[in-house]
């Protein structure tokens, strides 16, 4: 019989520390059969727009997703079946023709900012991880990344973040705290939380 796939949904804010905690569990089971799948890299083929038209695109809004396809993959890899995840490319706001191949695994990590807002994903999922950081944090925290590794001005990033993110934020994300197991203060220096949770995995691995 096979062995039940773990499947982990980790949320919270842009620039929370949703990717630092799932780096901490991912970590901790190098000798498990662990892999991350990213949200992000689910955002819908915009092939068939212009290119003013992409740039356009809202990527903080629950339609930007195919989370059809998401949830399709999730339950093949459950089933022990192997995907083809798609690569988004940013430089063209639209899927690239390339995928990736994924093999199925003891546990999937899921990570993204609205992964625990559509009820059928929230469904296949064993542990749901909301990272909660603080606004101030959360901005300052996207300016520096912003400016560092994808060359943005000071001024568009505030810009994006006052009209879209922070207000999509609120109306999308915040609100799915409330479908959470577990609520991580701090994100990854929260090393209690951490411990509680590799913990709570280990239990279910061993089983």
């Amino acid at each position: 019989m096979q062995k039940k796939t773990i499947i982990i949904g980790v949320t919270g804010g842009s620039g929370g520390g949703k990717t630092s905690v799932s780096h901490a569990i991912l970590e901790n089971f190098s000798d498990a059969k662990v892999a991350m799948i990213q949200h992000d890299s689910y955002y819908k083929d915009q092939s068939h727009l212009t290119f003013e038209e992409r740039i356009k695109t809202n990527y903080d809004h629950p339609l930007a997703f195919d989370t059809d396809l998401l949830i399709e993959h999730l339950s093949a890899l459950a089933d022990g079946q192997s995907v083809d995840i798609p690569i988004y490319d940013y430089t063209q706001h639209t899927r690239s023709q390339e995928t990736y191949r994924q093999e199925p695994q003891d546990v999937f990590i899921v990570e993204g900012i609205l992964v625990l807002e559509d009820k059928r994903l929230r469904d296949l999922m064993d542990i749901k991880l909301f990272v909660d950081t603080d606004d101030d944090i959360r901005i300052i925290r996207r300016i520096k990344r912003d400016m560092q590794e994808r060359g943005r001005s000071l001024d568009s990033i505030i810009e994006q973040y006052t009209s879209v993110v922070k207000p999509m934020y609120h109306q999308f994300i915040e609100p799915t705290k409330r479908y959470a197991d577990i609520v991580i203060p701090e994100g990854v220096s929260n090393l209690v939380a951490i411990d509680v949770i590799n913990t709570k995995i280990a239990s279910i691995l061993a089983d």
